[in-house]
């Protein structure tokens, strides 16, 4: 265990309160917390940890449980809904640790099945998702006021989350109940000292991007900008906010969407398109340095297509840069003039191209099967731009191989000894699944192979979606034309003239010239790939030109390739070499930028499964001469714990992440024995490095406020020193009148009704319950079959959120819910419940048309209340005002009957019980047909049902009989009439 974490317990075993711990991200909280679970003891009672959203989180407590002590059994079983109340009862009362869904703890209060004297504390993961209305925050509540002695610890890795709103770390302690903040920064002095004292070697290499990334960041950049200008133009958000470093990051979105969505209804289109555009914008940034060329323009086709017409970013000036150098990196478009081309004059003429013509619009890029479309006149060129960082990756393994092999004798010795210090494993981290498959792909067969394999791909879908619009255009058999109009087949014209405008007509054309020869020759592969060697060749000697950082050596080319350039490589080994080696000792002899190197990304992590790829690459090796060690591959994604399974001894952090490199330096200051070499590969002067660094300045400024809140923080307390909570000072103020009639005993209180509110189990994933909780409401937590809450004998209300609405509507779903409430109750509500920070509009009043149309939602809930007459629909503004509507609701009504509500809904097995709620008297099936018959209203249809028994007997009765039941001559007459039509049919 690493010193700073022994601080931290000692600090929280101290305060039998518990407390809030906010560390920085990558500092080993799962460790931390397993080094808990360690020190309970089962004779202080059961200690549960509700359960993070994250299951990455979970899984790797349970693994460094198991590591940190093997011959700990008591790995944490989960509670869940599928266990059993007395089972659950069993393991409350055993005095181990588990893990629990917040859900089923907030029932098991409610309902008091959960013994809290047996409880030891609580320990919530995830402090930075809390707040007044959470679960998480009603669970502490109930639980403080029933046991006041346990202690509750929340952790969070998260600082960033922690500042977002007014306040947010000093109202989650009061929600909390807890009265010491522990802030562990990675500049606190026990944390620096410790992961400072003994630092992995550093070798930080600085790859330049090619010319055509430079200028595609820069377009980006570009854009970015004016679409911040133009925001700053409406006015309606907070300017300090808006620029291009926080656009860098997700968070950026949550920022803006948090400003405009109160008022997001009155907003214009183009502010909306502008939030939308961001996203994207950040994403091509993002992508531009993880991608390869032609997975690069490949998104960027799609989102020509998808966006072309609605999106402002399209638009900007510096929007077509984009578009164009990214094709540039992936092929040419050369004029023929007549040039006969060989080889050698293709690969000059192209580089001729390459330097005079940067600003040409001309020059745009194809094939390197030299086809030529015979209408353009046009030659189709490869350049398939490598990633710079494949070469260099590349170099790094071969440098890591040949330390292995002359430090292979001594390795040997220590192994004898049983010391094995340096296994040897090399680790290369990557962002996701995608990078390292094609990572793999490219140590296996050759940068060459792999991108002549994505631009095989690439044409091929250019021609299967040729194909699908012959097909849709043109029927199969041969037919004269115009007979497909006949058939319902229209013309096409729109699409394909939707693809040609946005690509030019002749580079279309080429592209799917090269694409069909391709898939005619694709038995013959290896001869397309040796073809564009010798432009590949001079994109080498571009690249040679522009060296500027520690190690961009050669391209190794396949083939004949290779003799030309074995010793330039040799000899460019040997000087990134001798430059790493200087390197390393510069960050030997400076502590700080050994010791904290690197810091990236915030926490931000899908739940895959793990992704990690051992390799060892003999073809590799025989092609080029030189061996490869074997690698792991590891998807940060994937968020596990890699570093303490696989114990490597050199880390290629390929896409540099803060989190991964501070559990790096956690690794490493618990290891100090171990040599551990550590190689950063970044691009110079891009946006991988400034979000790098953006988000360790983010983080430390977050720490910064987080200490100055601190200082000013007031949390109250009880007389005995615990926590009062939230509310606590305006709850005697809220409980007593404003004036008290002296002449009733001298102002005495009159003993109030204890209000009640049954509330299905679902409901407990929002935060209602705990809303009306905090109002004063007792909660009876019950499974129902009909409504989500009842409020009296009377009332019945189904809740939903705007979300649930809308899919509800589109599932049907609402329509039933609201057909069995109708049945069982007679004031049947529906809530329509909007969040409290976004606008109480479904849409703006422009959007609202005169007609019914099926898609709109104010036509769907128009169309319910006219189908459910007795229908009543509540709007309500947020979850308070939800709490205010139920208290009005509830007013001069009797309170609900738990029994009752349970059994509403549910089918009879002993038949028809006197006065039992689920005795069905009817078929409501045929009452509804029968009221929906011509002639038949809600006066009528009763006095219908009593003088017949079923709608085959209504058939059958005389005009005179049913209008002496209908009440009428031209009611019976319209019934019948309906009931002895002809069936029309079509032949």
């Amino acid at each position: 265990m690493v010193q700073f974490h022994e601080h931290i317990i000692t600090e929280l075993l101290e305060d039998s309160n518990g407390g809030l711990v906010i560390l920085s991200s990558g500092l080993a909280l799962s460790k931390l917390i397993a080094s808990l679970l360690i020190l309970h003891s089962s004779s202080q009672g059961t200690l549960l940890l509700l359960s993070p959203s994250s299951t990455s989180l979970k899984s790797k407590i349970t693994f460094h449980l198991k590591t940190l002590n093997p011959q700990f059994y008591q790995i944490p079983a989960e509670i869940t809904a599928d266990l059993h109340a007395p089972h659950r009862h069993a393991l409350y009362t055993s005095g181990n640790a588990f893990f629990i869904t917040p859900r089923i703890l907030i029932v098991d209060l409610l309902t008091n099945k959960l013994p809290t004297s047996k409880i030891a504390g609580i320990i919530i993961l995830n402090a930075h998702s809390l707040s007044e209305t959470s679960t998480e925050a009603f669970i502490v509540r109930i639980f403080r006021s029933l046991n006041r002695g346990a202690y509750v610890r929340a952790f969070s890795d998260k600082p960033h989350a922690m500042v977002s709103g007014f306040a947010k770390a000093e109202r989650t302690m009061k929600c909390l109940h807890v009265r010491k903040l522990h802030l562990w920064p990675r500049f606190q002095v026990y944390v620096s000292q410790e992961l400072e004292r003994d630092p992995p070697e550093v070798v930080d290499i600085r790859v330049p991007m090619s010319r055509y990334m430079v200028g595609i960041q820069k377009a980006i950049v570009e854009v970015m900008d004016a679409c911040l200008k133009e925001m700053r133009k409406t006015n309606k958000v907070d300017v300090e906010d808006l620029t291009v470093e926080n656009g860098l990051f997700k968070s950026f979105d949550e920022i803006v969407r948090r400003q405009l969505d109160p008022i997001w209804h009155t907003l214009g289109k183009k502010t909306k398109q502008l939030v939308s555009d961001l996203k994207t914008l950040r994403k091509l940034l993002d992508y531009l340095v993880r991608y390869d060329a032609v997975t690069y323009l490949k998104y960027l086709d799609t989102l020509r297509v998808s966006e072309s017409f609605r999106s402002v970013w399209i638009f900007a000036e510096a929007s077509y840069k984009i578009f164009d150098y990214a094709k540039k990196r992936v092929f040419h478009l050369v004029r023929a003039d007549g040039v006969k081309f060989n080889e050698s004059s293709k690969s000059v003429k192209n580089k001729k191209r390459r330097t005079k013509g940067d600003d040409k619009d001309i020059e745009e890029a194809v094939d390197g099967t030299s086809s030529s479309s015979s209408n353009a006149g046009l030659i189709l060129e490869e350049v398939l731009e490598e990633a710079p960082k494949w070469k260099v990756l590349r170099n790094v393994l071969e440098e890591v191989e040949e330390e292995r092999q002359k430090q292979g004798m001594l390795r040997e010795e220590v192994l004898a000894e049983g010391e094995d210090t340096n296994n040897g494993i090399v680790l290369v981290a990557c962002k996701d699944e995608r990078s390292c498959l094609q990572l793999e792909e490219c140590i296996t067969n050759g940068p060459k192979k792999v991108m002549h394999e994505e631009w095989k791909k690439y044409l091929l879908n250019k021609v299967q979606l040729r194909d699908i619009v012959n097909k849709k255009k043109k029927p199969k058999d041969p037919k004269p034309k115009g007979f497909g109009i006949l058939d319902g087949v229209t013309p096409i014209k729109p699409v394909q003239s939707a693809e040609t405008t946005s690509i030019s007509k002749q580079e279309h054309d080429a592209l799917l010239a090269a694409a069909s020869k391709l898939r005619n020759i694709a038995e013959n592969d290896h001869v397309g790939e040796d073809t564009p060697q010798p432009d590949s060749g001079g994109q080498g000697r571009a690249k040679r030109k522009r060296k500027v950082g520690i190690r961009n050596d050669p391209v190794i080319l396949d083939g004949s390739g290779v003799q030309n350039n074995n010793k330039a490589q040799s000899t460019s080994d040997k000087i990134g070499m001798s430059d790493s080696k200087n390197k390393i000792d510069e960050d030997e002899t400076n502590p700080i930028s050994a010791g904290r190197f690197c810091e990236t990304m915030q926490g931000e992590t899908s739940v895959e499964n793990i992704v990690l790829r051992r390799h060892t690459n003999p073809d590799a090796a025989a092609r080029n001469g030189k061996s490869l060690p074997p690698v792991y591959f590891y998807a940060l994604e994937s968020d596990q714990p890699i570093l303490d399974i696989l114990k490597p001894s050199i880390v290629i952090v390929y896409h540099p992440d803060m989190t991964f490199v501070r559990e790096i330096e956690v690794y490493k200051a618990e290891n100090p024995s171990k040599r551990l070499k550590v190689y950063f590969i970044f691009y110079e002067d891009s946006s991988e490095v400034q979000k790098f660094e953006a988000s360790i300045r983010r983080e430390n400024g977050a720490f910064e406020s987080l200490i100055r809140q601190k200082s000013l923080m007031m949390i109250p307390v009880d007389q005995s020193g615990h926590s009062l909570g939230l509310n606590s000072t305006l709850e005697s103020d809220l409980n007593t009148p404003q004036n008290f009639v002296t002449r009733k005993a001298g102002g005495r209180k009159e003993a109030e009704k204890e209000m009640q509110v049954i509330v299905d189990m679902r409901e407990f994933m929002s935060s209602l319950p705990n809303v009306l909780h905090q109002k004063g409401m007792n909660i009876i937590p019950v499974t129902l079959e009909v409504g989500d809450y009842i409020l009296s004998p009377l009332i019945c209300v189904e809740r939903k959120s705007i979300q649930d609405l809308f899919m509800s509507f589109t599932s049907g779903r609402l329509y039933h819910q609201v057909e069995t409430m109708v049945r069982y109750y007679r004031i049947p509500v529906l809530l329509i419940e909007f969040s409290q920070d976004k606008s109480f509009s479904f849409q703006s009043a422009s959007d609202i048309g005169d007609d019914v149309t099926p898609n709109s939602i104010i036509s769907k809930l128009s169309l319910l209340a006219l189908h459910f007459p007795r229908l009543r629909i509540i709007w309500s503004r947020s979850l308070h005002a939800t709490a205010e509507i139920f208290a009005s609701l509830k007013a001069n009504q009797d309170e609900p009957d738990e029994t009752k509500a349970i059994r509403v809904g549910v089918p009879s097995e002993e038949g028809i019980v006197e006065n039992d709620v689920r005795a069905e008297n009817y078929n409501t099936s045929a009452v509804e047909f029968l009221r929906r018959c011509p002639g038949v209203t809600d006066s009528n249809y009763r006095a219908i049902m009593d003088g017949c028994k079923s709608l085959a007997e209504l058939a059958l009765l005389p005009v005179e009989k049913l209008a002496e039941l209908m009440g009428g001559h031209k009611a019976a007459r319209t019934l019948r009439d309906f009931l002895d039509a002809k069936y029309p049919t079509l032949l």
